[in-house]
């Protein structure tokens, strides 16, 4: 496998051997740039400081190559060590923090303690699986995904009646945020967590949007104030989607 100029990958397998064999020892990324979890990862890297190559991969399209890697052709996916593919945002976070985390100490993103860990990964499935079939997948289906889609891979107009369920089950989530960030320092308790970088995924995606009343919930704001000044969200800050500018204050750290 090889990049071209243009990002895309080639498979040359040599001598009959794996194509992910040939693939180049620098940590990999397949996403694209408005899913929840492909953004939870990212932010997880980049609190490490480490390097990562990204590929923006737009799955509807089942490129053969993609397929290759994940044949469920779902995002995020990383091809870590050993070119080997790790599917899936909950698993590369496992995996993320069992071969990085556990060195960090105080800047661990899972905590020591079982029952603390328990409350992240509860957090984290609340974040990229409920919120995500209540509310994020159903806006960026309709509204980004849909108009930059083919007809013949799924897209068209935006089902309006889907964009108004989606709308109305934003306020009991961020309510919940609203809820965790004023009675927690972070949302799973006394330290910045992958609770947190899931969350801000999520909520980051429908703040580009323009979909969040940030107005009424003023510690929710105050939290991600906090969490997208930190130097891990300035490339998900310069994510831009063609033909959809972000709302004016996307970008500002003070709003």
């Amino acid at each position: 496998m090889r990049f071209t100029a243009g990002g895309d990958l080639r498979f040359s397998p040599p001598n009959g051997h794996s194509p992910i064999a040939s693939f180049t020892t620098m940590l990999t990324l397949f996403h694209y740039p408005v899913f929840a979890g492909c953004r939870f990862i990212r932010l997880a890297f980049g609190e490490y400081g480490e390097d990562l190559a990204l590929i923006e991969e737009k799955p509807w399209a089942r490129r053969k190559e993609f397929l290759t890697l994940n044949p469920a052709a779902t995002l995020p996916v990383l091809l870590a060590e050993g070119d080997i593919p790790v599917i899936g945002a909950p698993v590369i976070a496992e995996y993320v923090d069992e071969t990085r985390g556990i060195m960090k100490r105080e800047k661990r993103l899972f905590a020591e303690n079982p029952m603390d860990r328990a409350e992240i990964r509860r957090l984290m499935s609340w974040y990229l699986e409920k919120m995500e079939n209540d509310v994020t997948r159903h806006l960026v289906r309709e509204r980004v995904l849909k108009p930059l889609i083919p007809g013949a891979e799924g897209g068209g107009s935006p089902d309006s009646s889907a964009i108004r369920a989606a709308r109305a089950n934003i306020r009991q989530h961020m309510k919940y945020t609203n809820y965790l960030a004023g009675t927690r320092n972070w949302l799973s308790g006394s330290r910045l967590s992958y609770a947190d970088l899931a969350a801000a995924g999520a909520i980051s995606v429908l703040d580009y949007l323009g979909e969040i009343s940030w107005s009424d919930y003023p510690a929710a704001k105050d939290w991600y104030v906090r969490v997208k000044s930190r130097p891990s969200f300035r490339t998900v800050l310069n994510d831009r989607i063609r033909g959809l500018p972000p709302v004016s204050h996307y970008a500002d750290l003070d709003f």
